[in-house]
């Protein structure tokens, strides 16, 4: 059986799965790896024997080593020397007057390629710039346009809770969200009230999702003629989550009672 390992190159990055042979790996344990851009350095976050079978069908890339120190020093002196190469590509993107905004710069570990991500409103035609690019630092430059919410992943920020946003905190991959969800939360539709730093319909508009659809399927509906010990009355709200009713009584007078009081 293969000896597999869960590994993130980010943090709140997506989980890739490596066979590790015969290393001796555990969580945390930074690694050498070997991926479709070449050699790179990343940390274990699921050990061996955490993961199911069905990773063990597939082709998976080796663990070429465990890190060692220099590896590690290596990896944060092309960091350094990422953001140098970022500030040379800001100058030809205001040369060649190209409408996108540059986001990162990252090294492999072996310094084979040079990745550049930008954001940008449309389709930019930046051929003309890796070829500068890849003139001046020698080597394979690649550059990718990335949405609106990989770009506050990438760049961090602060919620409306206060808290950093959840894409740089935990989140590996982004949900579809949509504005029903908001609707069955009885929240304002108002775009700047639900909207997240990117833009975008805030991601934590799915967490309470299912448990609002839940919720919401054991009260009365607005309108709905219902039996209380005080009478009959109409349904004309409710709070999920307290499991209350609010009902107008014949006498026109409102109150609101706890779901199990109210008959339907």
């Amino acid at each position: 059986m293969a000896n597999i390992i869960g590994v993130r190159f980010k943090k709140a990055g997506k989980i890739y799965y490596f066979d590790a042979g015969d290393l001796e790996l555990a969580a945390n344990d930074a690694v050498v790896v070997k991926t479709s851009r070449g050699t790179e350095l990343g940390q274990v976050v699921i050990p061996p024997g955490q993961i199911d079978d069905n990773h063990s069908e597939e082709n998976l890339s080796p663990v070429l080593r465990k890190a060692e120190e220099e590896d590690i020093e290596q990896a944060e002196e092309l960091e350094a020397k990422a953001k140098e190469a970022m500030v040379e590509c800001v100058k030809m993107i205001e040369e060649l007057q190209l409408p996108m905004k540059l986001l990162s710069a990252e090294y492999n570990l072996d310094s084979s390629r040079l990745i550049f991500l930008f954001s940008a409103e449309e389709r930019v035609d930046f051929r003309d710039l890796v070829r500068k690019l890849t003139g001046k630092f020698k080597m394979r430059v690649e550059l990718r346009q990335v949405g609106t919410r990989d770009e506050a992943k990438l760049l961090g920020s602060f919620g409306r809770c206060g808290r950093p946003l959840c894409c740089t905190s935990f989140l590996t991959e982004f949900s579809p969200v949509s504005i029903k969800m908001a609707k069955e939360q009885d929240l304002p539709l108002n775009p700047m009230k639900i909207s997240g730093a990117c833009g975008r319909l805030m991601c934590c508009l799915a967490y309470e999702g299912d448990l609002y659809r839940a919720m919401k399927e054991k009260m009365p509906k607005a309108g709905q003629r219902v039996s209380t010990h005080m009478g009959e009355a109409t349904v004309v709200g409710y709070n999920p989550l307290k499991e209350t009713v609010m009902v107008e009584l014949e006498s026109e007078a409102r109150v609101e009672l706890p779901l199990d009081q109210v008959s339907y």
